[in-house]
């Protein structure tokens, strides 16, 4: 959930939201910001870290110190903040079985996730389910373009082959359309770090397997050139040229998306 960024979207539009959060600060926070929606039973709070193997103790959770969406479970993720000058402080939380929640308040109609290295566990948790979400959503990788593939081959297990490919640096920038087909129209104005517009309601067509292979191929080409692993983003005048670039033609590079999949049953 973070800080209710996208949550309270989907509420305004009128869904039912089940949101996860792992962090204590931000549950509280969320709490109070929905506690209407709460007390209405528009919205519950799952507590806790989503992970892979349950083992009924309290787990390590690595709270960022400088940007509190970085939080995870994972030491290498915390490791990889840390070179970037991002720092974690060591807390304890409680465990969250994804599977558990699943059954328990059903396979949502549509599925978010960018939850720090544990997208790819929810997602194959699915694979335990008959029925699946009509729409989901994952942060795509930005590394390691065999990994994006097997994210991508993995939702074409799932039943889903059409795919959008989404910039989420310059978020703000998404305008919800009147003829919305996913709930009410809201006229919402996006803040960066939301996830924006999903469903039908996301812009430009729906692409196959291989026509979205083919665009992340592109994508990877300026990750490699100037993403935050590239020995170019080093140098301070690459990043000078890129904020030049992206101040007069408004376009980021290369920013980083999101994969939005669409159910092979839906036309």
């Amino acid at each position: 959930m973070h800080k209710g960024e996208d949550t309270d979207f989907y509420l305004k539009k009128g869904f039912n939201v089940i949101g996860f959060e792992a962090d204590p600060e931000l549950i509280a926070l969320c709490q109070n910001r929905f506690k209407n929606e709460i007390a209405k039973k528009k919205l519950i709070i799952v507590e806790g870290a989503i992970v892979d193997k349950i083992s009924n103790k309290k787990i390590k959770f690595y709270k960022n110190k400088v940007n509190s969406v970085w939080g995870t479970i994972l030491s290498d993720w915390a490791e990889r903040n840390k070179m970037n000058k991002a720092s974690s402080e060591i807390i304890y939380i409680n465990e969250v079985d994804f599977y558990g929640c699943l059954k328990r308040y059903g396979v949502p109609y549509y599925l978010k996730i960018d939850i720090e290295g544990m997208d790819l566990h929810c997602c194959k948790t699915l694979l335990s389910f008959n029925e699946k979400p009509d729409y989901i959503s994952i942060e795509s990788e930005k590394k390691d373009f065999k990994l994006l593939l097997d994210e991508i081959q993995l939702l074409e297990k799932l039943g889903y082959d059409k795919f959008k490919i989404v910039q989420q640096d310059g978020i703000s920038k998404q305008k919800e359309d009147q003829n919305t087909t996913e709930g009410k129209y809201v006229d919402y104005n996006f803040v960066e770090g939301s996830s924006g517009l999903f469903g039908d309601d996301l812009p430009g067509d729906w692409l196959s397997e291989g026509q979205a292979k083919k665009k992340y191929k592109n994508i990877f080409f300026f990750y490699r050139l100037f993403g935050d692993y590239s020995i170019l983003r080093n140098f301070i005048l690459t990043r000078f040229l890129l904020k030049l670039f992206r101040k007069f033609t408004g376009i980021p590079c290369p920013g980083w998306y999101d994969t939005h999949a669409k159910k092979r049953s839906l036309k």
